[in-house]
């Protein structure tokens, strides 16, 4: 095992086999961390976990659709049998959807976007906040958008999902803020190098953008034990923090 600021810890990483998830997993194992990866397909997986074994770390590979909401709902009792907690959880997986006029959107579309992007994170908070309690540093990221804050047309369902996850943060966060042990952030990670941007701006030139791995670098510093911040938005690449809660 590699010998780090994670050495010892179990992080639980959603959307890890491609793009910031990936990179996240990655830089979580290269600091010591057991990662279990959540993906959608197995072989996506296997590729990764034989990356972090190449950084000297292993990993649990939990294939998994986020649509399946009954089996976010058992594995935490999965983790609890197999690791008695969990100290990191990185709620990064997510879909653009339609970007389609609002009144034009089918329903369906509708439905699996929000299943993805807001329902699965509150479905992995209701199976991992016992765990992350129980850890002598849960840490908690969930990675929203830019997006949250701007109306912009065709954007609807992302947008919307997306803010919605930081009112999820924010709830999660004021109710574990007299948790010592249990800190809770969110994390925009700007314009960087994905399929997903590259789908939602097809003339761009990625190479203009930041990498995943270098945004992964700024969530791995949110996941580590010495990080004491709670209920905070970090912006990428300001590299600054901004309150929750709005004045009264």
């Amino acid at each position: 095992m590699t010998d780090g600021p994670l050495a010892g810890r179990y992080a639980l990483v959603t959307g890890a086999t491609r793009g910031i998830g990936r990179a996240t997993a990655l830089a979580l194992a290269e600091a010591g961390a057991h990662i279990i990866a959540i993906g959608r397909t197995s072989g996506a997986l296997e590729e990764l976990d034989d990356e972090i074994r190449q950084a000297g770390s292993n990993a649990t590979l939990v294939p998994l659709d986020l649509k399946d909401g009954d089996g976010i709902d058992r594995l935490g009792g999965a983790l609890y049998e197999r690791f008695g907690h969990l100290d990191v959880f990185v709620g990064n997986a997510g879909v653009l959807g339609p970007m389609t006029p609002l009144a034009q959107i089918d329903p369906k579309e509708w439905e699996a976007t929000l299943t993805v992007n807001l329902t699965a994170n509150w479905r992995f908070i209701r199976s991992l906040d016992p765990l992350l309690r129980l850890s002598t540093a849960g840490r908690a990221v969930l990675v929203s958008s830019g997006a949250a804050h701007k109306a912009r047309a065709y954007w609807g369902p992302y947008a919307v999902t997306k803010a919605a996850v930081e009112i999820l943060a924010r709830t999660w966060a004021a109710e574990t803020e007299n948790l010592s042990n249990l800190k809770v952030n969110l994390f925009n990670p700007g314009p960087t190098r994905t399929r997903m941007r590259a789908k939602a701006y097809p003339g761009e030139d990625p190479e203009t953008l930041p990498a995943p791995e270098d945004v992964a670098q700024a969530i791995l510093a949110l996941c580590l034990p010495s990080f004491e911040e709670t209920g905070k938005l970090y912006d990428f690449p300001m590299r600054k923090f901004r309150e929750f809660r709005l004045p009264e």
